[in-house]
């Protein structure tokens, strides 16, 4: 299988590396195309007003002779130049191993998730994984991520995706041996606390830093409860964001003019 793999942590991140690695030794066919530097959490951006560049990588801890690229560009632009321009062969869209959770709510900013989502706008099954790291974290087990990819990667083989559906997949930051198991979960819900914190600059101006202390709701069934219990969490996502019974209630109320 021909994977077009990206990301948004950058090119030369040990989540992609990890990932393609594991790819490459299962016998997959990974071909890079992921942004040049960090483009953490910028949604789903494309470059329409200047134009891109993409360079030829090597090394990095990636496999010898692999088709890689990085790109002056967001996480979607890479999407886009790898279908449209280096690879239009692939077969599937991976995105990821991403530093951090793409849980609940944070799916709407994810560049990782968006990357995924630019590959099904153009027709490809697509996968967005992420890791359930901490910045205190001891030790980044992205070697347990890249296996959950490939146990994905084999289901979806045998039964292939839902046409215009994406998983998005967290993984907990354990060892493989703790990984309790898989679970398919649905969105949960993750709210940020004091999301902008007043700043001085060095001149005495103001300034704001947005950020935030995320507050989960741990419910059954949710991706935030199944990573929190040891889980690999595989929440199915479409783009379709329609409230159907809603055009009802519009239409009875009378916001239709005839």
């Amino acid at each position: 299988m021909r994977i077009l793999v990206s990301n948004d942590d950058g090119a030369f991140a040990p989540g992609i590396v990890t990932l393609v690695r594991k790819l490459h030794d299962q016998g997959y066919r990974p071909c890079v195309v992921a942004p040049d530097r960090e483009r953490s959490s910028v949604g789903h951006a494309i470059t329409l007003h200047r134009p891109l560049r993409l360079r030829s990588i090597q090394g990095g801890g990636y496999p010898e002779h692999l088709e890689a690229f990085s790109c002056d560009g967001t996480p979607s632009d890479c999407v886009v130049l790898g279908l449209e321009a280096v690879a239009p062969d692939s077969e599937m869209v991976l995105s990821g191993i991403n530093k951090g959770p793409n849980l609940a709510d944070d799916l709407t900013y994810s560049g990782t998730v968006s990357a995924a989502m630019e590959g099904l706008f153009l027709g490809k099954p697509s996968i967005a994984v992420s890791l359930d790291c901490r910045p205190d974290d001891e030790e980044e087990h992205y070697c347990t991520a890249a296996e959950a990819v490939v146990y994905i990667l084999g289901r979806v083989r045998e039964h292939p995706l839902p046409k215009n559906i994406l998983l998005n997949v967290n993984v907990p930051n354990v060892p493989v041996s703790e990984v309790q198991g898989y679970r398919i979960t649905r969105k949960g819900v993750r709210v940020y606390k004091e999301k902008v914190t007043p700043l001085k600059d060095p001149k005495g101006r103001s300034c704001y830093w947005i950020s935030g202390k995320p507050e989960d709701v741990s419910e059954d069934g949710s991706d935030i409860g199944a990573v929190a219990e040891g889980y690999v969490s595989i929440t199915p996502i479409h783009m379709d964001m329609t409230h159907y019974p809603s055009i009802t209630a519009l239409r009875e109320a009378g916001f239709e003019d005839y």
